[in-house]
C-alpha cells in the first residue's frame, strides 16, 4: 500500500465512529455489510465488480512490517452516483473508480483512484479499529504539518442527521428490535469500540478542486453513517458467522454481482 507520507493531500480529515460492538465480532460484521452493500448498490449499468478478493501481506503504515491480510481490487461504476455537474463535465467512460483495500483487521488500508485522471485524483483511508469510546487523541500518529491539517468529525450512528432518501426502518438503531438504542446510548451500553477512519482527498481539477473535495467528503460520511447503521441493525444475521461463512458469502455476492450489475434499474444512493 502506498505510504502515506508519499501523497500530497489537500484535505485530511478523520472521521471517529463509535460503536456498541466488540472489536473482535466487529471484524466479521464489517466484511458482511460490505458484500451486502455491494449488492444494494449494484444494479442498472452501475456499481461494483471484484476483480480479486485473495489472502496477501502487506504494510499499512511506514512504521509497520508487512502483515496478513486481506486484499480486494474493485472498480465502481458510476453515472448517476456522482453529481449532476460532474456527469456533465466528465468524459465518456471516465465515471469508474478503482478501490484497492488491504484488510488486515484490526487496522484496514483502502485507496480510490480513477485511470482518468491518474495522479491528479485519489482517497486514501487508513482504519483503526480500537476499543473505547473515540479516546484516543491521535490514533494515527500523525506528525506536524498533517496533524495540524487534521480534520476531526464524530459520527453518531443514533442521533445524526439521515437524508430522507437514505432512510430504512429497519436500519434505524433506535427501532432496531434485538437492541434498540437511545439518544444517550453512548452513555449506556456497556461495550464501546472506535472506527478511526483517516481519509486523505486530492483531486486537482482547475477551477473545481475545492468543490468536488467538499463533495467528496460529504459523500463519504454519508456513506459511513449508513454504513454503520446498517451494521448494528443485522447483528442478529451476521453474530452467528464464522469467518469461513464470510468467506463463502464473499464469492457467491461475486457471482451475483456480475450477474446483477447490468439489469435493472440503478440501485442504492445516487446524487442529484
Amino acid at each position: 500500500m502506498p505510504r502515506t507520507e508519499e501523497l500530497e493531500t489537500s484535505r485530511i480529515i478523520e472521521f471517529q465512529v463509535p460503536l456498541p460492538v466488540d472489536v473482535d465480532a466487529f471484524q466479521v460484521g464489517h466484511r458482511y455489510t460490505v458484500a451486502e452493500v455491494s449488492k444494494q448498490e449494484t444494479g442498472g449499468g452501475e456499481g461494483v465488480e471484484i476483480v480479486v478478493n485473495e489472502p496477501a501481506e502487506a504494510s499499512l503504515a511506514a512504521d509497520q512490517p508487512e502483515q496478513k491480510c486481506q486484499y480486494t481490487h474493485k472498480v465502481i461504476y458510476l453515472k448517476t452516483k456522482v453529481p449532476a455537474f460532474i456527469q456533465v463535465l466528465a468524459p465518456s467512460g471516465s465515471l469508474e473508480v478503482h478501490e484497492k483495500c488491504w484488510n488486515a483487521h484490526p487496522d484496514i488500508g483502502t485507496l480510490y483512484s480513477n485511470p482518468y485522471m491518474k495522479d491528479a485524483f485519489f482517497i486514501k483511508i487508513t482504519t483503526v479499529n480500537k476499543p473505547g469510546n473515540a479516546d484516543i487523541e491521535n490514533v494515527h500518529n500523525l506528525t506536524g504539518q498533517r496533524l495540524a491539517k487534521r480534520e476531526l468529525d464524530k459520527i453518531d450512528i443514533v442521533n445524526d442527521s439521515i437524508d430522507p432518501a437514505d432512510y430504512k426502518e429497519e436500519y434505524d438503531p433506535k427501532k432496531y428490535d434485538h437492541g434498540a438504542l437511545n439518544e444517550n446510548w453512548q452513555e449506556s451500553s456497556p461495550t464501546m469500540m472506535t472506527s478511526y477512519k483517516l481519509v486523505q482527498v486530492k483531486f486537482k481539477w482547475f477551477g473545481l478542486q475545492t468543490k468536488v473535495e467538499d463533495v467528496i467528503i460529504r459523500g463519504i460520511r454519508r456513506l459511513l453513517v449508513n454504513f454503520f447503521r446498517q451494521l448494528y441493525c443485522t447483528q442478529h444475521t451476521w453474530r452467528s458467522l464464522t469467518m469461513s461463512d464470510i468467506r463463502a458469502l464473499e464469492v457467491q455476492v461475486k457471482t451475483e454481482l456480475d450477474e446483477t450489475r447490468d439489469e435493472g434499474e440503478v440501485q442504492g444512493m445516487v446524487e442529484e
